[in-house]
């Protein structure tokens, strides 16, 4: 390689080098811009970062960011980047913008008591924005069905706890009856048993007593039939 060829591409190298340099936040801004309109989103948000290094307090690189990323399905990326845009924006149709965003995120992951506020506070900074107004509407629509949903759900599962704690109790009145009409055969076994008893202790009594008669007539008819002898 000749002396002259290597000169000139070192300072054709070094003058991209200065160019690259130079290029402002408003610089990447464009460039992701475009391509953002050519649905090259992954591409977009590297030159929106890349604005954001030049100007930290940038809120239309953050706009922009959190837009690339809530296209790539970075939800909770993008909301961070809506946050930070919405401290440091001033101008309020894009604080519009920015909370109508934040309220699509919120409402796509059911998060609709947050969703309604961000979209009611992009109607505080721009009245007119219809498409808000539908979307404050249809979320507002959505909480009172899920409500709703949840009142009924709760209402099914007291039902149910209350079938069960009636199975319960039911089960256990038949478990007493049980238990009573146990005791109740118990106790009639019992008296049926000191009945018999009863009954032999009276029979052994008479058969007893019938015993000592015949011995008291047997001894009487012996002490009778000495005597006889004795007369004679």
């Amino acid at each position: 390689m000749s002396g002259k060829r290597y000169i000139l591409l070192v300072l054709c190298g070094w003058m991209f080098a200065v160019s690259h340099a130079q290029k402002t936040d408003r610089d990447y801004l464009r460039s992701g811009n475009k391509l953002f309109g050519d649905s090259l989103f992954v591409k977009a948000e590297v030159d929106y970062r890349k604005a954001l290094e030049k100007n930290p307090q940038s809120a239309d690189a953050m706009y922009n960011l959190g837009n690339a990323l809530m296209m790539q399905q970075k939800a909770k990326e993008a909301m961070e980047q809506f946050e930070a845009a919405s401290k440091v924006e001033k101008n309020k149709d894009k604080l519009s913008h920015i909370y109508h965003n934040m309220g699509v995120i919120l409402q796509s992951s059911k998060q609709l008591p947050q969703c309604i506020e961000a979209y009611k506070e992009a109607l505080r900074n721009n009245p007119h924005d219809d498409e808000t107004r539908y979307n404050l509407a249809l979320a507002q629509k959505q909480l009172k069905d899920q409500q709703q949903q949840q009142q009924q759900n709760q209402q099914n599962q007291d039902k149910e706890q209350q079938k069960q704690e009636q199975k319960q109790e039911d089960k256990q009145q038949d478990k007493d009856r049980q238990e009573q009409n146990q005791q109740q055969n118990q106790q009639q076994q019992n008296q049926n048993q000191m009945s018999k008893e009863n009954a032999e202790q009276l029979l052994n009594a008479v058969m007893q007593d019938e015993k000592d008669v015949q011995d008291k007539v047997k001894k009487q008819l012996q002490m009778q039939g000495r005597k006889l002898e004795k007369d004679w």
